[in-house]
């Protein structure tokens, strides 16, 4: 009797130290919602960053209204296929859209002069030629700018992440670094709001605005100093100082809808870029404005 008492006490302490770790592979994790269309939420974050440089890098050659507005017509098209409509986009790109203006404003008053002059004004000369430039950058900047931004709508982080080490194969030290700093970076509105609070609870927060906003500036700077030597500690501590090759919590590999999204990518700029040489109205873009 006493031996099996004993058997088992002996099992029972052999469960409890042992850890059971699932496989990655074989892993079944909630899906995060990562876009607000279906199709980019498939998308490897790692995938809608690169794709994002193979759309907008080839359109900062060309400065012309044909080439940014068919770009811009296909963007907008696909999106509303892939779940997005042009409402909801506008809506989400408001501040591409202010900076589009801003750009629009500036080279119709100050652009290069060429064509008839429509209007002058001391050194505002609005000409045929500086309100084609100016629609053109309008156009150019959205056709740009519009892609990025949504492709970035929804990434989730530590996604990317686990994509920047295990595609791209960076240091995982310099990217969980930077994951956790970002993580970090959130707390820094309630630390500031925390310390004006204990500020005022000492009798410290009715003196000059200024000098009050100097000093609980350094207090965060302080604080922030002291979270991130005891987060470094932590990080040495799991074994990120060192060089030894790391397992993955979470798999990230490219799948075949990442190379439909490339393939997307290359043809979107191709095709407008194609469309204005073909139609005589490509223009180099360092060619000023």
């Amino acid at each position: 009797m006493e031996h099996a008492v004993e058997q088992s006490v002996k099992h029972n302490e052999a469960r409890v130290d042992t850890v059971l770790v699932t496989p990655p592979a074989e892993r079944k994790e909630p899906a995060r919602p990562a876009s607000p269309s279906p199709f980019l939420a498939k998308v490897n974050p790692v995938a809608r960053i690169i794709g994002a440089l193979l759309l907008c890098i080839p359109m900062f050659f060309s400065l012309d209204v044909v080439s940014a507005s068919v770009a811009l017509g296909i963007e907008f098209a696909l999106l509303w296929i892939g779940g997005i409509n042009p409402i909801r986009v506008c809506r989400s790109t408001w501040p591409v859209w202010i900076a589009a203006t801003g750009g629009f404003i500036s080279v119709l008053l100050y652009g290069r002069t060429s064509g008839e002059i429509l209007w002058s004004a001391g050194w505002i000369v609005v000409s045929e030629g500086s309100v084609y430039l100016a629609c053109a950058t309008f156009l150019r900047v959205g056709a740009i700018a519009v892609p990025g931004v949504i492709l970035a709508l929804g990434m989730d982080s530590t996604d990317l992440a686990d994509g920047l080490v295990q595609i791209l194969h960076l240091s995982p030290r310099f990217v969980y670094g930077g994951l956790a700093g970002m993580r970090m970076f959130t707390l820094l509105q309630e630390d500031w709001r925390a310390l004006g609070l204990s500020r005022r609870s000492r009798g410290l927060g009715d003196g000059n605005a200024i000098g009050r906003a100097l000093s609980q500036a350094f207090g965060l700077l302080v604080l922030s100093i002291r979270r991130a030597t005891k987060l470094a500690t932590a990080m040495e501590a799991r074994g990120f100082g060192g060089s030894a090759p790391r397992s993955q919590a979470r798999t990230s590999r490219l799948h075949p809808v990442d190379w439909v999204f490339f393939a997307i990518s290359i043809a979107i700029p191709f095709i407008a870029l194609t469309v204005a040489v073909m139609t005589g109205y490509w223009r180099f873009s360092f060619q000023g404005a």
